[in-house]
């Protein structure tokens, strides 16, 4: 696909297709759909920590004292429920010191706008990386909300992790939120006339917690 978009980074790496593909078959079951689920967000983490700084710090190996490094941020996880759920443990895996929060947002039925159910994060967002985690990228108007609601609560530094985008919801955040920078293992074509992604892989969701 040659679309390109200033705020998304497309994590074009071989294991990433070959999981991207097994995420996408109809007939993968939820054990196998969360291990690949599980390793995708390991190879975003360690992209995605690319970016982040680290300080000098003195350590003793067996033999002698050497410089070594450190984290200068904290880093928090902040899966959208539930389906973000199922990135946590990949990115800890990782980033084993991170600390994680949580937010809920359901649609309302009448104005069809998402609303805030469940809200709970550290204190310190404020001086941390916060990476906003969601598989799917599909309007972007409930990713918008929760990076708006983490703004409002003091997050200066966000990033946003997804497994699929799809360029209308890529498109909606750059709108609303220019600061984000998106990370994805996949860019798909569209959205259909019912807000699914297309080609995607169903609802992430059901797919991991075998509610289907």
């Amino acid at each position: 696909m040659e679309t390109t978009f200033d705020n998304f980074t497309l994590i074009d790496h071989p294991l990433i297709k070959r999981d991207v593909t097994i995420l996408r078959n109809q007939s993968t079951g939820t054990e196998i759909f969360r291990a690949a689920l599980h390793r995708i967000s390991n190879i975003l983490a360690v992209e995605i920590s690319r970016g982040f700084n680290v300080s000098e710090t003195a350590v003793e190996t067996p033999l002698e004292q050497t410089t070594g490094y450190k984290l200068v941020q904290e880093i928090v996880l902040v899966p959208v429920l539930r389906a973000g759920l199922g990135m946590v443990s990949g990115f800890l895996e990782i980033i084993p010191d991170a600390k994680a929060g949580h937010i809920g947002l359901q649609r309302d039925e009448v104005t069809l706008k998402p609303v805030e159910y469940y809200y709970k994060t550290p204190r310190n967002i404020a001086n941390s990386i916060v990476i906003l985690l969601d598989p799917m990228l599909a309007t972007g108007g409930s990713s918008s909300e929760a990076i708006r609601y983490l703004k409002t609560r003091g997050a200066r530094n966000l990033v946003f992790a997804c497994l699929v985008a799809a360029p209308e919801g890529i498109e909606k955040l750059l709108k609303d939120h220019p600061d984000i920078k998106i990370f994805g293992a996949a860019l798909d074509r569209k959205l259909n006339n019912k807000g699914y992604i297309l080609p995607g892989l169903g609802d992430a969701g059901d797919r991991t917690f075998g509610t289907l």
